[in-house]
């Protein structure tokens, strides 16, 4: 997640829409299409209403989160139409690495989940990553001279370690992660709340020298499989499946039987090496077949956020004075309303089928 969008503290908002999110019947839940808003202001929000935008999702603030300070939040939102459904958490990077005083962020991650769970947010997204390897990002042109975001591990495989970091290996990785895990999953069932851990992206196998425990199929599986529980699950994120060379409609078909699907991305890629070199495309032209990735999450009845994230750079939106792509070759708001266009159309055919 990237960009700000909201004043301090929050970073950054994403919303939703659904064909019927106001008249949804429990009974048949369906996906909610999920778009990012640049602003809260009124014409901020007025712009992604006309998509037919009802749910929200947004970085949070600084950790122990605080109920009156969710409450705010979500009270603006409502009189804008819109209803919170995931916040981002981060800032506990002693408990990434397993150094002391960790026990203290976790205990203000834990005090962020109760909140969460007395305002009524039922999904927390957050990373793990050792490191992200956003370095080898780059541009390429698309159609139309149209902005894509490309990634080749060559360019970037030889980078040191840098030095707030170090360098982790997998079982040090895991280890950390399931010391956090046992410690947080008891209070978000206890909070009736769902946390949802973001795959490695790019999924590289070492970024600056370290492994990462989400950069593989094995690794999302032995996730979920740590604490076993609903509140212990991923962000499918069906870019980052092809991108590891796996099929994006079984895995999600695997991670949905254990109903452990807790936010999905819902992207398109041409990929040359898994894991290694791949470019993120238009919605419509990569290699996932998308339809058929939807038609698998409404078999499921799958209820809560589809984001159809990495929008491409179009000319429309370089024109714009406020333009601030968070990737190279990524786009702005007129991108992403072909994005839910697109994803729309895949959801009302899922569907009627």
């Amino acid at each position: 997640m990237g960009g700000a969008a909201l004043a301090a503290p929050f970073r950054r908002i994403v919303v939703s829409t659904s064909l019927n999110d106001d008249r949804e019947n429990p009974a048949t839940p369906t996906p909610k299409i999920a778009l990012e808003l640049g602003s809260t202001d009124d014409a901020g929000m007025r712009r992604v209403k006309q998509l037919g935008v009802n749910h929200v999702l947004t970085g949070g603030p600084p950790i122990p989160w605080q109920e009156a300070d969710l409450q705010v939040l979500i009270d603006k939102l409502k009189r804008g139409g819109l209803t919170l459904g995931n916040m981002m958490i981060d800032g506990f990077p002693k408990t990434l690495y397993g150094k002391p005083g960790r026990d203290a962020e976790i205990d203000k991650v834990q005090q962020s989940i109760r909140a969460a769970g007395k305002v009524g947010l039922p999904v927390i997204e957050y990373n793990f990553y050792a490191h992200r390897l956003v370095e080898g990002y780059y541009a390429e042109l698309g159609r139309a001279g149209a902005g894509l975001t490309a990634f080749d591990y060559n360019r970037v495989k030889d980078l040191p370690p840098l030095p707030d970091e170090g360098v982790h290996n997998l079982e040090e990785m895991w280890s950390n992660i399931t010391y956090f895990l046992k410690a947080v999953i008891p209070v978000a069932e206890a909070s009736g709340v769902r946390l949802a851990l973001h795959p490695n992206d790019p999924p590289a196998p070492l970024s600056r020298g370290s492994q990462q425990i989400m950069g593989s199929l094995k690794g999302w599986k032995r996730l979920v499989d740590i604490v076993r529980s609903k509140s212990n699950g991923i962000t499918f994120d069906c870019g980052v499946t092809r991108e590891m060379g796996e099929d994006p409609v079984e895995v999600c078909r695997y991670f949905g039987s254990k109903d452990v699907i807790n936010h999905v991305h819902f992207r398109n890629v041409r990929v040359e090496v898994p894991n290694q070199k791949y470019t993120e495309v238009f919605i419509d032209e990569g290699v996932i077949d998308m339809y058929a990735v939807m038609k698998e999450l409404v078999r499921q009845k799958y209820p809560r956020l589809i984001y159809p994230e990495h929008p491409r750079a179009l000319d429309y939106d370089r024109e714009r004075a406020e333009f601030k792509p968070y990737y190279p070759g990524g786009g702005g708001y007129a991108a992403s309303s072909y994005n839910v266009g697109y994803t729309r159309a895949m959801l009302q055919a899922a569907l009627a089928s």
